[in-house]
């Protein structure tokens, strides 16, 4: 496996990036700076994962910021795993929620406690070596002096000003004085500060993360909630903690591929590629009309499942073993025909994101943190900079569904980190953002490494498609034109999209024997380095 990681097929090997000692990659090079600059400060990989989401909150704010959630996959000689994700506030009504369709994304029904903070408290605590306030310094020094808007940012944050400018009320305006001051979102280049964000994130340094859950920031969210209609409480924040879970994993091909269990979605890339794994990819081309099918079909049906059944643990009437069962995986197979399935349904009986990662010869981290929807909620608390993530609109109003919205809960969750490993040992950590598209990107970057030996980066560069719903599906050009036609003659509904953010931004960083190969999405502003 680590022989033909190497390997350059593709020609998408001019943007790989090698070092023996460390690995660093984001989606904004800033960010992937202030990774780097915690390795040659001496520190190790989580230092420099640490880092660099507390500066993604700072200079990619239209997808996470410090209100997000995270989670995360450490490899220290065995695999760990993170669950920063926050509950539902405990005095959260259910009123609002009775005759609504769907969850709403803007406003105080849809945030649940941040946990992107008490993840990176939780993971220093275990591995940092770096004093924790050193790894705020890029993230200060960004906020405070201020850096240039990169494109694809300032391409998401032109997109976003018809959502957030259009909102009215106490609650929205100090997210729009602080992110569309004049009326309107940055420019790329133009340089923007966050005087506020620096603020407060001086003093979740200095307490060592306990200001934001025990001390006055905490305070302050409860107060402008109380003042503007929303639910917390400064006991939502007291009683918070990320947790430590253990990691679900399948084999595919002799390669062991690492995701976290619910309320995270990464089941549903296990479960595709264990449906996956009865047909024999490799016989057909990369770009065929039979490859892109029934990896189509293997998404759909665990989807099926997965929105049926996933949400927090407590809640679940059905476990993730069951789900994962090759057993059960060979009768979804079995249902795959020459033509798309029009309505996926589960077979189981009843009862805005970034990715980043990091490396070391020790340490493999892949850590993911996200708003969930552009730049969340809308809410912002005035004075702190903290926008608050719109995580809840993950709760299904349906009644009687396990991730129905309740107080006290935690939403069904998106934001999935991977990682593959081979004979127990380590191969690599990655990730694809964007929503519903991350198991479905997660499962082509797997099958362009196993099955067609493609190295990192061309694993990240291939085109990609997105399973959206019924049979209706995603191409990203430039593919072969046979495709398309081929996949609608099989009762696919094809529709071709050049939108980068369609398709996800995806990360990788992978060991190969002393070597660690680090590759940056093209989708997105970003860069990897090593040294």
């Amino acid at each position: 496996m680590s022989d033909t990681l190497t390997q350059y097929p593709y020609g998408s090997h001019r943007r790989v990036v090698m070092g023996a000692q460390g690995a660093v990659v984001t989606s904004q090079p800033l960010a992937t700076l202030a990774g780097m600059e915690m390795l040659w400060a001496g520190g190790n990989a989580v230092d420099a994962a640490i880092a660099m989401a507390i500066a993604l909150t700072v200079v990619e704010p239209t997808s996470n910021g410090i209100g997000s959630d995270a989670f995360a996959l450490v490899w220290d000689g065995q695999m760990h795993g993170l669950n920063g994700s926050g509950k539902s506030p405990h005095q959260l009504p259910l009123e609002p929620f009775a005759n609504l369709p769907q969850m709403p994304h803007t406003g105080w029904l849809t945030p649940t406690v941040p946990g992107a903070v008490s993840a990176w408290q939780s993971l220093w605590k275990r591995w940092g070596t770096l004093p924790f306030v050193q790894l705020f310094e890029p993230a200060l020094r960004y906020a405070e002096q201020g850096f240039p808007v990169s494109p694809e940012v300032a391409r998401a944050w032109k997109r976003a000003e018809r959502i957030f400018l259009s909102l009215a009320g106490d609650a929205f305006s100090p997210f729009q004085e602080v992110f569309f001051a004049g009326g309107r979102s940055p420019r790329a280049g133009e340089i923007w500060r966050s005087p506020n964000h620096a603020k407060t994130l001086r003093a979740i340094a200095e307490s060592e993360g306990d200001a934001f859950y025990q001390g006055d920031l905490a305070v302050a969210i409860a107060h402008f909630a109380t003042a503007t209609g929303g639910y917390f409480t400064p006991e939502d924040f007291a009683t918070h903690q990320a947790e430590w879970v253990e990691p679900i994993s399948t084999t595919y091909r002799g390669v062991t591929v690492w995701e976290l269990p619910p309320n995270t979605q990464g089941i549903a890339a296990l479960m595709a590629l264990n449906i996956l794994e009865g047909f024999e990819l490799s016989q057909y081309p990369r770009d065929s009309i039979e490859s892109y099918h029934v990896q189509i079909e293997a998404m759909k049906l665990a989807y099926g499942d997965v929105r049926r059944h996933v949400s927090d643990p407590r809640f679940m009437d059905v476990t993730p073993e069951a789900l994962l069962s090759k057993a059960y995986a060979a009768k979804r197979r079995a249902l795959i025909d020459h033509t798309a399935i029009p309505f996926p349904t589960s077979g189981m009986a009843t009862g805005g994101t970034v990715y980043l990662a990091a490396a070391d010869p020790e340490l493999m981290v892949s850590f993911i943190q996200s708003n969930y929807d552009g730049f969340g909620s809308g809410i912002l608390v005035p004075e702190t900079g903290i926008a608050l993530h719109n995580r809840g609109a993950g709760f299904s109003t349906q009644a009687g569904h396990p991730n129905q919205v309740a107080a006290g809960k935690r939403p069904y969750h998106t934001i999935i980190p991977g990682f593959l490993s081979y004979k127990h040992q380590p191969i690599g950590a990655f990730g694809v953002m964007g929503g519903a598209m991350q198991p479905q990107g997660h499962l082509q970057v797997v099958v362009n490494l196993v099955d067609y030996g493609m190295n990192p980066q061309a694993a990240l560069d291939a085109p990609r498609w997105q399973w959206m719903e019924k049979n209706r599906v995603l191409l990203e050009p430039p593919l072969v034109p046979t495709i398309a036609t081929g996949l609608s003659d099989r009762a696919h509904h094809i529709q071709l999209t050049a939108e980068p953010s369609a398709f996800g931004r995806g990360q990788i960083i992978v060991r190969s024997g002393e070597t660690l190969i680090a590759a940056s999405e093209p989708r997105a502003d970003g860069i990897a380095l090593a040294r």
